[in-house]
């Protein structure tokens, strides 16, 4: 069983996506290799369920971000050691060497290239092994021990003597190509696969030291619980923090507040940090602990549908009864409702978001937080015991709003939309276009 994110909850907290803007994917990316790429990847499309792998993650990043240590290479550099490595030489010696042979004739006449290439290939991997070697002695943690092994074989004895110079002989040339690319190529396969790791923990280590991250502490799902202090969103430079808590007996977070108060931003911040503890990343809190879900579930920016017919309530519609259907099959989720149903009438959505609510706070397993701003909805469900009321202010200097992102306790009554479209001097616009 894996951990449950749909595509909506994806898109709605943009986690994932090299070339998104602002994505959660894209502050981590600092990576150095293309194999290290591809398993930041996989980290992000893979959160775990088991609070044992989770701590384990994240204790080898703290162990990273401990010793500061620095990743050797460039990802120019080690390019040309992923496409040596990765390219097909054959396991039969006679044939590497005939081959090699034929490449060295076809330069020394025609001024072909792929011995030259082929030579470059070979001097940057045999020195990329050295550095690895050295470094990889250097770490006293199990992660390297399997490839160090390897490094440390007789069979690669050679390589702290060899002068990784270009070119190199041809006999020593073809002999070391057939080890590398043959006779040990899945050996070299472990080994890249440990660097490519070791990269990933190096980059994601490096800029949770940068931006002053946390490592979330798991706990088993029977805890039932949430806590978080200066949580914030990670791709805020200067985010406002805030604390947030969740067990068994208040499990319901309602949320209100004015346009552009910051609900939107404070519920991502929250799914964002949920999404990125289940991975073992670190996340932008001060210190969290969490007990693990079987998923996440969002429903922040729901469009409509056209070629299915439907309208933007329907599609809120549907996506709740998406949200109901996991909640009533028993697993243990964690759910964001931004705004529930504002594609509808305020009669309707009143009606729809305290019943909505109202049933969805039985489930004490799961832990949901709904903003609206229909404020109404939280007097009628006020006296619910696992309930809990906050609010993010505005406060008015004249006729100008300032929001202080700051969350408060209760149920908030600010309502400034006019005053913002005021502000803009929008009616004047409409006004003098038709005078």
């Amino acid at each position: 069983m894996s951990f449950i994110a749909d595509k909506q909850t994806l898109d709605d907290l943009n986690l994932l996506g090299k070339f998104r803007p602002n994505s959660v994917y894209g502050v981590f990316n600092k990576i150095k290799t293309a194999g290290g790429e591809r398993l930041l990847d996989n980290m992000f499309h893979n959160p775990m369920i088991d609070a044992d792998a989770i701590n384990k993650r994240s204790s080898v990043f703290r162990f990273f971000q401990d010793k500061k240590i620095t990743f050797p290479f460039s990802h120019e550099q080690f390019s040309l050691v992923e496409n040596y490595l990765e390219s097909d030489a054959g396991s039969n010696a006679l044939s590497i060497y005939a081959g090699m042979g034929r490449k060295k004739i076809m330069n020394a006449f025609l001024r072909d290239e792929q011995y030259n290439t082929l030579q470059t290939g070979l001097v940057t991997t045999i020195r990329a092994l050295q550095i690895i070697k050295e470094l990889f002695n250097t770490l006293d943690i199990e992660l390297v021990q399997p490839a160090n092994a390897i490094l440390n074989d007789n069979r690669l004895s050679w390589l702290s003597e060899v002068q990784a110079v270009q070119p190199l002989p041809f006999v020593k040339a073809a002999k070391y190509d057939h080890l590398l690319r043959g006779v040990l190529r899945h050996e070299m396969e472990r080994v890249l696969d440990t660097l490519y790791q070791l990269d990933v923990f190096v980059a994601v280590s490096d800029v949770a030291r940068e931006k002053e991250f946390s490592y979330a502490r798991a706990l088993p799902a029977a805890q039932n619980c949430f806590r978080a202090t200066a949580l914030r969103h990670p791709g805020l430079n200067k985010a406002v923090s805030n604390p947030l808590a969740f067990t068994a007996a208040n499990n319901v977070l309602f949320l209100t507040g004015a346009n552009m108060a910051g609900k939107s931003t404070f519920m991502k911040s929250f799914g964002i940090a949920v999404y990125l503890a289940h991975m073992g990343f670190p996340v932008a809190a001060g210190d969290m602990e969490f007990s693990v879900r079987d998923g996440l579930y969002s429903s922040i920016n729901v469009p409509d549908n056209i070629a299915l017919g439907y309208s933007h309530f329907y599609a809120e519609v549907l996506r709740v009864k998406q949200v109901a259907e996991a909640v009533s099959s028993g697993k243990n989720i964690v759910v964001v409702f931004d705004e529930l149903f504002k594609g509808t009438n305020v009669k309707d959505a009143y009606d729809a978001t305290l019943a909505v609510t109202a049933a969805f706070s039985q489930y004490h397993r799961c832990v949901f937080i709904v903003s609206t701003h229909i404020i109404e909805v939280g007097a009628a469900l006020h006296n619910r015991p696992n309930l809990q009321f906050a609010y993010l202010p505005t406060i008015m200097e004249g006729a100008v709003p300032r929001y202080t992102y700051r969350l408060t306790e209760g149920i908030t009554n600010d309502r400034h939309g006019m005053i913002i479209i005021e502000n803009e001097n929008i009616i004047d616009i409409i006004q003098a276009s038709n005078s």
